[in-house]
């Protein structure tokens, strides 16, 4: 396993591994002896980073999610797991009544909703500290800065460390880190966005985003990015939920434009002349980027892990990267 670090506080940033593991569908559609055996063997291969939400996974029942916390939370207990395995979480997106979801009827990003939040999460996890907590959608009815203080109370009182923000305008994360940063508290210093190899269009509105998807890893993300190395971005859905290499998966319609065949072609010509999966180099290339990506990958079964560790080692040449990244 290789690792890089998050976070820049010398009492909260961590090294973690470069290769996350998603748990959204431990403990609800991965059954609990699977989601046990994945996490097992990520942790063996030299794994510590872990991502979960307090409102996963609230559509496979109908409910408001916590399954793959609680699950997270009976793993550790059983395995004499501590604070060597970061577990990073989210609030903001649980739905407040079973049957609701986060379009309509999120729990939101208020003062109030975060202590209270953060707490059950890490009764929950059974963790005194959140290692990492993500502001996982936007509350654009509470006021930025009653946030960013929300957040920064937490952090003092020791109860979190590191600070994410996910599926929010640039623009947003911006005031944000530029209002934490006037007042002197602890801002987001990691940005957990869908990326992958494919590149969306951005301009699809769904019920989040009607001006189109902010939940993408654009340009606007990647320069910011650029001009700011002590972030970290966290790639989530790397692998388009199988669509790469599945049959009977499409790729999102998103992906549906004249730029997909011909960046498809370079990662099958790359992926025969290394010798690896398609899915294997897609996690390469973002490994080795000139940015700091880390790539979160799902895996219901530990083939499908294995798959995805495997990556970690997958040396890409020089040539095979700008290939990979010109394919347009």
């Amino acid at each position: 396993m290789k690792y890089r670090t998050i976070g820049t506080d010398p009492n909260n940033r961590r090294e973690v591994s470069v290769l996350a593991l998603g748990a959204m569908l431990f403990g609800s559609r991965t059954d609990e002896e699977t989601s046990f055996a994945v996490l097992d063997r990520y942790v063996e291969a030299g794994g510590t980073f872990v991502d979960t939400s307090d409102n996963y996974a609230f559509w496979v029942d109908g409910g408001q999610g916590g399954q793959s916390e609680e699950l997270l939370g009976r793993w550790r207990r059983s395995r004499g797991i501590g604070d060597e395995i970061v577990i990073a979480t989210k609030l903001g997106a649980r739905p407040l009544a079973p049957g609701t979801g986060y379009v309509d009827n999120a729990e939101g990003l208020s003062a109030k909703v975060i202590r209270e939040s953060a707490e059950r999460s890490r009764d929950r996890l059974g963790v005194a500290k959140l290692d990492l907590l993500y502001a996982h959608i936007e509350d654009q009815k509470v006021p930025l800065q009653e946030t960013v203080e929300g957040f920064a109370e937490l952090v003092h009182e020791g109860t979190v460390g590191l600070l994410g923000v996910s599926n929010h305008a640039m623009w947003r994360v911006e005031r944000a880190r530029a209002l934490a940063a006037a007042a002197g508290l602890p801002g987001y210093e990691v940005l957990q966005y869908a990326h992958s190899h494919l590149r969306p269009r951005l301009d699809v509105p769904d019920g989040l985003f009607p001006d189109g998807s902010l939940g993408h890893a654009g340009p606007d993300l990647l320069s910011y990015l650029r001009a700011e190395p002590e972030l970290t971005l966290v790639a989530y859905s790397p692998l388009l939920k199988g669509a790469y290499t599945r049959p009977d998966v499409e790729l999102p319609a998103d992906f549906d434009h004249p730029g997909t065949p011909a960046r498809l072609k370079v990662l099958r010509e790359v992926a025969r002349e290394t010798g690896a999966t398609v899915n294997q180099v897609v996690l390469a290339w973002q490994i080795g980027a000139d940015l700091p990506v880390i790539p979160l990958v799902g895996a219901s079964s530990v083939a499908q892990l294995e798959e995805s560790l495997a990556a970690v080692d997958l040396e890409l040449t020089a040539g095979q990267r700008a290939r990979l990244d010109a394919a347009h």
